[in-house]
C-alpha cells in the first residue's frame, strides 16, 4: 500500500480519553498513512518532537476533557520555532467545558493556527478525506 504521509496522533495535556485517537490512528493506517501514535496524556512538546523526528506531514490531536484551548495555546508558534511551519494541524473533540458553540470554537482554534477543527461527532472518514485533500493541495503548491 502506498504511504500517503506521516501523521502524529494522540490526546493532549492530561486527557486520558484515548479510544477516539486509537480509532483515528487505525483508520489512518488503513487509508495508507504512516502513523506515530503517542497515546494519552501527551504534552504538546512531545507532539512537536515526534513530528521533527519523523518529518511528519500532519498532527491530529484529540481532546475530550475540555481543556484543549489551554493545552494548545501558542502551539502553532512552537511548531514554527521548531521548523515545522508546514505541518498540518488538526484538532477535534470536546474542546472546551460547559455548553459549547462549535462555530465559535472552530474560529478560535483556526485563529490559533489549526488547519482543521472537528466536533466530537465527526466521522473519521471526513477527517481523512480532508487530510488527503490538504496534503494534495500542499504538494501541488510546492515549487
Amino acid at each position: 500500500m502506498e504511504n500517503l504521509g506521516c501523521v502524529i496522533t494522540g490526546t493532549v495535556g492530561v486527557d486520558a480519553h484515548v479510544i477516539g485517537t486509537k480509532i483515528v490512528s487505525r483508520a489512518l493506517r488503513e487509508a495508507g498513512f504512516k502513523v506515530v501514535e503517542l497515546g494519552a496524556q501527551t504534552p504538546p512538546e512531545e507532539f512537536i518532537m515526534a513530528a521533527q523526528e519523523t518529518a511528519a506531514d500532519a498532527m491530529m490531536i484529540s481532546s475530550l476533557y475540555g481543556m484543549a484551548e489551554m493545552d494548545l495555546e501558542g502551539f502553532r508558534d512552537k511548531c514554527t520555532e521548531a521548523g515545522l511551519e508546514d505541518v498540518l494541524l488538526y484538532v477535534g473533540g470536546i474542546l472546551g467545558v460547559s455548553r459549547r458553540d462549535f462555530p465559535a470554537d472552530e474560529a478560535k482554534f483556526k485563529r490559533m493556527g489549526f488547519d482543521r477543527v472537528y466536533p466530537p461527532e465527526t466521522d473519521v472518514r471526513t477527517a481523512i478525506d480532508d487530510l488527503k485533500a490538504d496534503l494534495s493541495r500542499k504538494r501541488a503548491e510546492r515549487p
